[in-house]
């Protein structure tokens, strides 16, 4: 396979981007040359989504892309979408393999001498099968990496499909991430954001606890700085945002999912936590922390969800001290158990909710923005640029510019954050 090209995407979360990385390096290692997606290609490696029908439809456009860039190319869909609609991807010309979320590790098994296919061969077992973890991070950029430390989910959501997708919870031995955290910090990478579906049920494999995990890694020497990428209200205790609090390594920055501030519809959701312990999380963490970045989850739409509902939400995160939101409507999934509920929202309504979220969101992100002004802080400066403006994130994961000197790339430097510009990042002097 020496010389032969290959081209790989990612759709979806940050850990399809380490699980991306990973299987990437398995070409590489045996001789293939990495490209860019949309470059000709030998093989196309398409990594996808499911978590909504939108993100289904960016991923038939990913493969459509993919064969119209690479015409010849042997064009392999693996993932999410992959283990819940093989057929359906079977049926996109042009398509040769499909594998599912066990397989796609394999996936040099699979793929021959990469001789296109009349019809797309399918390898994916049931999800109950699908038990074992296979380690994955990414090494991209060199600024951050994408640390995978668990994978699948036991919650029964009802509006989920990842447990279809991903299977049960598991994770590796602690051991054996602090092996690929040395790996990833031997290449010059600064900062680590820890990945996982339920990052705060690990453990449930090897007997400990993520808090086990977290301060195992805060006493390796090689790494600045840990993210916590997403973690669940409930599984987010007061011990973990002490720990954080305390250390100088893990950031003051916590993207916790919501999904309604109406304890009702938290209910029909089967969330494992009401409104009151999110808000109770929150306060904990501003209280040891006062200018900790906190980010939000927030599905607008589900059945049977009315007007004052969603107002309830509004005025919920509205009167807390949340920095920013993700904001979804509904998405109807096959084999969930909210898609047999009754009242579904118009899809109308939904954008309007919506909008009025990701309004919000904008307010209260500025106002955090504000709030910082005048702080010295700690940025660390990415490769890429903006108009002549260098990027870079404080630890509270504010965005901040500063024109561009190339000896800023993959370092953390001292500044003053000193004014919000037109592009809504903060400008920074450095000290």
């Amino acid at each position: 396979m020496d010389g032969r090209k290959a081209a790989f995407t990612t759709l979806g979360c940050k850990l399809n981007y380490a699980e991306t990385s990973t299987i990437a390096r398995k070409f590489t290692d045996k001789g293939f040359k990495k490209v860019r997606f949309g470059e000709k290609a030998d093989i196309v490696v398409i990594n996808t989504c499911s978590v909504t029908q939108k993100a289904d439809h960016k991923c038939k456009q990913a493969i459509k892309k993919a064969i119209k860039s690479s015409p010849g190319a042997y064009v392999a869909v693996i993932g999410c979408y992959s283990q819940l609609k093989a057929e359906e991807i079977r049926k996109i010309k042009g398509v040769d393999l499909v594998l599912g979320t066990k397989e796609k590790f394999s996936i040099l098994n699979y793929v021959g001498d990469l001789e296109k296919k009349e019809t797309a061969d399918i390898y994916s077992c049931g999800i109950q099968e699908v038990k074992g973890f296979e380690s994955s991070y990414s090494v991209a950029d060199r600024t951050r990496a994408f640390l995978k430390v668990q994978d699948g989910c036991d919650y029964q959501c009802t509006y989920c499909t990842i447990p279809l997708a991903r299977g049960i919870s598991r994770n590796p031995s602690i051991a054996n991430i602090l092996d690929d955290t040395n790996a990833i910090a031997a290449r010059g990478t600064k900062e680590i954001v820890i990945t996982g579906v339920n990052v705060g049920d690990f453990g449930k494999s090897t007997g400990n606890s993520f808090i086990d995990l977290l301060r195992e890694l805060d006493k390796l020497n090689d790494i600045n700085r840990y993210r916590i990428s997403s973690i669940e209200p409930n599984l987010l205790t007061p011990e973990i945002v002490d720990f954080v609090a305390a250390s100088s390594k893990f950031m003051p920055h916590f993207h916790i999912p919501l999904q309604s501030g109406c304890n009702e519809i938290l209910k029909g959701m089967a969330r494992r936590y009401k409104r009151e312990v999110f808000a109770a999380v929150v306060d904990k963490i501003k209280s040891m922390m006062p200018q900790a970045c906190i980010g939000a989850d927030v599905i607008t739409g589900f059945p049977g969800e009315t007007d004052e509902q969603a107002d309830d939400t509004y005025h919920f995160i509205e009167s807390l001290p949340v920095s920013y939101l993700h904001v979804f409507a509904y998405s109807e999934r096959l084999n969930t158990r909210a898609a047999a509920m009754a009242n579904k929202v118009n899809e109308k309504i939904k954008e309007e909710r919506s909008r009025r979220l990701i309004s919000l969101s904008e307010k209260k992100r500025e106002k955090f923005y504000r709030s910082n002004l005048g702080s010295e802080v700690e940025v660390l400066f990415e490769s890429r640029a903006v108009q002549g403006m260098a990027l870079g994130f404080t630890q509270n994961y504010i965005k901040v510019e500063t024109p561009v000197q190339a000896s800023l790339v993959n370092t953390v430097r001292k500044g003053r954050l000193i004014q919000i510009n037109r592009r809504g990042n903060a400008d920074v002097e450095l000290l």
